[in-house]
């Protein structure tokens, strides 16, 4: 007869009240049996549980492997709780839902397809009308200088005004958020600033840097400003260089730009307009800190 584990656990309990040490019915076990006796170990541990008063050598029942957390409803709702808030953190979700980091793991990634990114920063959202009028733009533009071979674009003088703000920065960790596999990247249009700010006025050409105008504190563009500190400053430093060079200026169209008391100045100083699409990304219009 083939004998299994509980004929010889029976054996061992035998030897076990017959008063036997371990290494003694070891040996004697090992002797009958050979290679088909349980190990020393298995013997030993027997002895220690018969020790300990268990009468019984079959096997105790066990709680069996825990169920997983890791069910449609748990799914569902951990993706409930990204479209309420693409910023929540694991441990936020784990709070809420009471699973553990592992599942929350494989919840995001095996089953939702999810991961974080960083949202870019865009200066405006545009509508269609607006995108096809930049569109519409540039190819005059391309069409007028040539695709920028022609010599008038070394007579191009751009520029924008623009706050400088002082304010501590959304960090890139802070600023990522959960986005589903078939979503866009996100975008953030504005960013968070302080009451510290300076407002300048800066213009270039193809050649560089020409001029950089600041404003009082606190203070914003108007035509007077424009006219009679920014542009005369500009154009100056313009005819330092040369004194009769032809000038193609290029700025939006806000309203100091745009007023009849600027167009007549660049009227009489012979200073020629590029023209500006509307809502278009100004060159200097993102924000800088320091």
């Amino acid at each position: 007869m083939e004998l299994n584990r509980e004929h010889f656990r029976a054996i061992i309990f035998h030897n076990f009240r017959r008063g036997l040490s371990r290494q003694e019915f070891f040996d004697e076990l090992n002797s009958l049996y050979s290679d088909k006796a349980p190990s020393y170990s298995t013997v030993k541990n027997w002895y220690n549980e018969f020790n300990r008063g268990r009468c019984s050598i079959q096997d105790e029942s066990r709680a069996g492997r825990p169920k997983s957390v890791v069910v449609p409803e748990k799914i569902n709702a951990v993706r409930e709780l990204i479209k309420q808030d693409r910023h929540v953190t694991y441990r936020e979700i784990e709070a809420s839902l009471d699973i553990s980091m592992t599942s929350i793991n494989k919840i995001l990634h095996e089953h939702l397809s999810v991961k974080k990114i960083c949202s870019r920063w865009i200066p405006h959202n545009l509508t269609n009308a607006q995108k096809k009028a930049r569109v519409d733009w540039c190819k005059e533009m391309l069409e007028k200088y040539i695709q920028g071979t022609s010599k008038a674009v070394y007579n191009i003088y751009t520029g924008d005004e623009s706050w400088i703000y002082a304010y501590e920065p959304e960090t890139k960790q802070q600023s990522t958020v959960w986005v589903f596999q078939d979503e866009a990247k996100p975008t953030k249009v504005v960013r968070g600033r302080s009451t510290s700010k300076q407002m300048i006025a800066c213009f270039f050409g193809i050649n560089g840097h020409v001029a950089t105008v600041a404003l009082e504190q606190r203070r914003t563009v108007n035509s007077e400003w424009y006219t009679t500190i920014c542009l005369p400053e500009v154009i100056g430093e313009i005819r330092k260089k040369q004194k009769n060079r032809r000038i193609i200026l290029h700025h939006d169209n806000a309203s100091s730009h745009t007023s009849t008391q600027t167009k007549a100045f660049l009227t009489e100083r012979k200073i020629e307009l590029m023209g500006h699409p509307p809502e278009s990304v100004r060159l200097l219009h993102e924000e800088n800190t320091f």
